[in-house]
């Protein structure tokens, strides 16, 4: 996914397209008929949506949960796919970039795979191509016959340096989160790499955008080990390239859960994450926060696109929502299918 040669970018004509698509979004009165549904019954309901298209081409082969997880994947895709194909020049570049955390997840879930000894066909039920990585590739990494093998295959990707450098780690360790955070670290380094030194306005918030995301994430990491309790360097975890922290803060803060807290109040994301605060100081566990964090990300990103509608911001927000919504209706077909009640679906859910 390279700059395409011909064309300025041209963000009115995306944006008009991306608000279009992001009117068609399920919304809270979708979910709270979903939430009470069967399979087969949020398998119809999806037939009379924008999701008609792969359910239908779907349906002779797959039902049930298997049937709208396949269908969520392909539309995910498809929609994405729509994205690079209207964007042309810097847009286009900014778009396939971000994209690429698609391919960041189908490592992991590669590497995850692997390491449990899952079969192949369960490894790919969970890919999602939506990055650059294409099918004959994704498909040698899943046949892969070790992790090594798979960091090697990756060698000539944008991980391969990063992953190259954690193997020795994970075979001291024997646990995945070497690779994992390298593959992170990874994408968000080729995310910030050749920014402009000068940037323009809609630059400027392209590059909130992303500061934004990796605060969020180092902020979701450091509770998750301040909470844990357990014995892990910080730094570990630590992505570079946010504006909230620095390794050095990450590692104090960690260990003090109430002085992090604080500290995020009083940032720039304060306001944009109070609800989230909230709702960490009144949880026994972090999941209420981190989706409230999830939630807040997503207005934090609306917020940038109404500070400049023609920026890649309104597209990076629709790419946003866009697997918010897919994740939102897994979790629910899931959750039907194990048996869990009305309450403990909702609880699940991130919804703006």
């Amino acid at each position: 996914m390279s700059i395409k040669e011909d064309g300025t970018a041209n963000y009115e004509y995306v944006t008009a397209r991306v608000r279009s698509r992001r009117a068609s979004l399920f919304d809270a009165d979708d979910y709270r008929k979903l939430v009470r549904m069967g399979p087969g019954e949020i398998a119809r309901f999806m037939e009379e949506t924008e999701y008609e298209g792969e359910m239908n081409a779907l349906g002779s082969r797959f039902s049930g949960v298997d049937l709208i997880e396949y269908a969520l994947n392909e539309n995910l895709a498809k929609h994405f796919d729509d994205l690079l194909d209207w964007a042309d020049g810097q847009l286009y570049d900014y778009v396939a970039r971000y994209l690429r955390k698609f391919d960041a997840w189908n490592v992991k879930t590669v590497f995850r795979g692997l390491y449990s000894d899952a079969p192949s066909a369960e490894i790919e039920d969970d890919l999602i191509e939506a990055g650059e990585f294409t099918d004959a590739f994704l498909s040698r990494l899943v046949d892969a016959s070790s992790i090594e093998e798979a960091v090697e295959l990756l060698s000539g990707t944008m991980f391969g340096d990063s992953l190259a450098d954690a193997l020795e780690t994970y075979e001291e360790e024997g646990v995945l989160v070497p690779l994992e955070n390298a593959t992170d670290r990874a994408f968000y380094a080729n995310l910030l790499q050749d920014l402009p030194d000068e940037p323009n306005r809609a630059e400027e918030l392209y590059i909130q955008f992303l500061r934004a995301e990796i605060d969020f994430r180092n902020l979701r990491n450091a509770l998750r080990l301040a909470r844990s309790g357990a014995e892990i360097e910080p730094s570990e975890y630590f992505i570079e390239g946010g504006r909230l922290f620095d390794e050095a803060t990450v590692r104090q803060l960690a260990s003090n859960p109430d002085e992090l807290v604080a500290r995020v109040r009083e940032s720039p994301y304060g306001d944009d994450l109070d609800r989230a605060l909230d709702e960490l100081e009144a949880a026994d566990d972090l999941i209420g926060f981190e989706h409230a964090l999830d939630a807040a990300l997503l207005e934090y990103s609306d917020k940038l696109s109404s500070r400049y509608p023609l920026s890649v911001c309104p597209v990076l927000a629709y790419v946003l929502a866009k697997e918010r919504e897919v994740e939102n209706i897994r979790a629910i077909a899931r959750g039907r299918e194990a048996g869990l009640s009305t309450e403990e679906i909702e609880e699940e859910l991130v919804i703006q």
